[in-house]
């Protein structure tokens, strides 16, 4: 089978805390990453650095209404026990996610492109985008060529994350030619690839699509 979605309502419930083997533990806070705009309400995820405006990435099959969508991130702190505090507090995105609706997810379904199909998939594999530049973002497909220069290092996402010193996210940009939107982030320990999912409610509607960056182990995995 697939891999299976873990609990998300856990990992982006503030104050949730979790511990690896090796001793260093890590705290949750729900760090805000503004509106998005959804015109089409065809979401596209991928590393915005290196795959933004080259046209190599599809929006998912499943869409939405054309809206405004709140962006958000867990983001979990980790310390050690035998370390002094930090300067910088040492952080990282475990999720991101992109909210529809504000309901409980009942279900979860991998977000796919056209030409993915589940059942090919064997036992824990996943269709997921892949980060070669430590990034992760949501956008709406209208946006794909509405940030020129971005391949070239330059533009507002560039400035966000320079100007933050590369902090995790959520950076919420504008593109200053056609007022499009995208939400970016830091993509947990850095390059890999990640899953997409999509969350229903009772109902069957979407309520979020939610990129998981493998940070936080899963409740039943931690250490006794």
């Amino acid at each position: 089978m697939p891999m299976s979605p873990r609990d998300y309502t856990w990992l982006f419930t503030p104050g949730t805390t979790f511990a690896y083997e090796s001793g260093t533990s890590g705290v949750i806070h729900v760090a805000d990453g503004g509106t998005l705009d959804l015109p089409t309400g065809r979401v596209v995820a991928c590393d915005p650095f290196v795959y933004l405006g080259t046209g190599d990435i599809e929006p998912f099959t499943v869409t939405v209404e054309p809206g405004r969508y709140r962006v958000e991130a867990a983001v979990a702190t980790l310390t050690r026990p035998d370390e002094p505090p930090a300067e910088r507090p040492h952080r990282r995105v475990a999720a991101a996610r992109l909210v529809i609706r504000d309901e409980p997810t009942v279900t979860w379904e991998l977000a796919l492109l056209p030409e993915q199909d589940p059942a090919e998939l064997k036992d824990d594999e996943f269709f997921g985008y892949g980060v070669d530049a430590g990034t992760g973002c949501f956008y709406d497909a209208s946006a794909e060529e509405a940030f020129p220069g971005t391949q070239e290092e330059e533009g507002p996402l560039w400035e966000a994350f320079e100007n933050s010193d590369w902090s995790a996210g959520p950076h919420l940009v504008t593109s200053l030619g056609t007022g499009h939107t995208l939400a970016a982030f830091t993509s947990g320990w850095g390059d890999g690839s990640y899953p997409t999912w999509v969350g229903r409610s009772a109902t069957g509607e979407v309520t979020c699509f939610l990129t998981d960056f493998f940070v936080a182990p899963d409740p039943s995995d931690a250490p006794a």
